[in-house]
């Protein structure tokens, strides 16, 4: 190498040149010449400038954000982020609106007036007596809510589980950050995916620095002979997977494929976490939990059906791993708050959380079928109980510039790039959330802008 750390010189390099360029940039961090926030070329470009091939740098880049010295941000490059760097998110996850913008951003629970009868349940719990808002929740203080959440998830769903299998969370994605934390060993553990992945999946295996690595996918679900491809090749503990509701693509994971990739997990002993909070019409189809009780994780969460604001969760734990659930659950967070757990077992217990759910269910059907008939002309993948739709973009749009253009005409959505795994190409397609909080002829309005801008692409106009 020459007197400069940075860039390195390969001219008389005779070790792995990954680890000379990783070396390097080390150095130059750490010695203030390459400040925080300075940006560094692609992948391509570099590998250019110093005469390597691209898989070398993004070998280097790769590295480099394990130890914390740079940060991917999807659609925006690679940033040095200084010596273990505090971790940031690339894409936030909750997503809130202005009132001037309709939010198709999101995708939580469409308000069907349940405010008032959770309200009403809280007033129920709360003048009841032996209501206790003191003392530390324990197992025996939220059987009675994991009981119910047996009769919620209902038979055969999740394999034959009883209150003893159920661990209650601060919603999904807690659960998501528990299971991976009772599951991963290791300094760099790895976690496979789907190929386009909920930003909250990635940002829960990156807090417990796992390298994640995405699975392609077909029209059936996750590809076996990659998903066994990647296992033999990196050694995988976990895969992280949303089967009957793929969030961005609608995708419904076909049973027989789910049946393929489950023997080759049990033959390769691979956890497998199934977040299936967006499922609310369940048509008899079984969970990997079902199939694989000894390995599988189910997890879902009453934040879609009946009240995101109340961040009430569960996970099911694969056969003989419940009392570590627990201990890990308790570990980090002591347990859900016992008013909350109350408040739960009565909205459960009552019937009142399965009418919330219909009603949902039922507006879930009506706003779709009203994007459906202003977007329907346009390539879109959808279904009648999923609160969101994909939009392949027609020829001439990017996703980019698709999301920009909305936003400068008042509506908020998401580029497929927010849900691409960093260095993995994304599809040039949107996600559009249907449960924007707007009146119905706003909804209407915004979708029918969107569809004007879809038919009149940059080339064609100034947009």
């Amino acid at each position: 190498m020459t007197d400069t750390i940075w860039p390195p010189d390969f001219e008389n390099t005779t070790g792995a040149k990954y680890i000379v360029l990783i070396q390097s940039l080390r150095a130059a961090v750490r010695s203030g010449e390459l400040p925080n926030g300075h940006r560094l070329p692609p992948v391509r470009e570099m590998a250019w400038q110093l005469g390597i091939t691209p898989g070398t740098v993004a070998r280097a880049y790769k590295l480099a954000a394990e130890e914390g010295l740079v940060e991917t941000a999807v659609g925006r490059g690679t940033f040095v982020s200084g010596q273990r760097a505090p971790m940031r998110a690339d894409v936030p996850l909750i997503n809130i609106g202005t009132p001037d913008m309709v939010n198709f951003r999101s995708a939580q629970v469409l308000d069907v007036g349940q405010a008032a009868e959770i309200g009403a349940a809280m007033s129920a719990v709360a003048t009841r007596p032996g209501f206790d808002c003191v003392t530390y929740p324990t197992e025996l203080t939220d059987r009675a809510a994991r009981e119910a959440i047996v009769q919620w998830i209902g038979p055969e769903r999740a394999g034959r589980i009883t209150a003893q299998d159920v661990v209650l969370t601060l919603g999904a994605q807690n659960a998501t950050i528990l299971a991976l934390m009772a599951v991963l060993r290791g300094p760099t553990p790895i976690v496979l995916t789907d190929g386009l992945s909920y930003p909250g999946a990635r940002h829960a295996a990156r807090m417990l620095r796992a390298r994640v690595i995405g699975v392609e996918m077909d029209e059936e679900g996750l590809r076996p002979d990659v998903f066994e491809a990647l296992l033999r090749e990196h050694g995988a503990q976990v895969l992280l997977t949303s089967a009957e509701a793929h969030n961005p693509t609608c995708l419904r994971t076909s049973l027989g494929r789910r049946q393929e990739l489950a023997a080759i997990a049990r033959r390769h002993r691979v956890q497998i976490i199934e977040d299936d909070s967006h499922c609310i019409d369940w048509e008899g189809r079984a969970a990997y939990r079902e199939m694989l009780p000894e390995l599988s994780w189910y997890i879902s969460a009453l934040t879609k059906s009946v009240s995101s604001g109340m961040r009430v969760g569960y996970m099911v734990a694969p056969v003989g791993q419940a009392v570590q659930a627990r201990q890990v659950a308790e570990s980090a967070f002591y347990g859900l708050p016992q008013p909350m757990i109350d408040v739960t077992t009565e909205l459960l217990t009552s019937g009142v959380a399965a009418k919330i759910r219909d009603r949902v269910r039922h507006k879930i059907r009506e706003r779709v079928q009203k994007a459906v008939n202003v977007l329907g002309g346009w390539d879109i993948s959808y279904r009648d109980d999923l609160p969101f739709l994909w939009l392949r973009l027609p020829d001439g749009w990017r996703g980019s510039s698709f999301v920009q253009a909305c936003e400068r005409a008042g509506v908020q959505i998401k580029a497929a790039d927010e849900f691409a795994l960093a260095d993995e190409a994304a599809p040039n397609a949107v996600r559009i959330g249907l449960s924007a909080d707007v009146d119905e002829a706003r909804y209407v309005a915004a979708l029918r802008r969107m569809a004007e801008m879809l038919a009149v692409p940059p080339r064609h106009a100034d947009v």
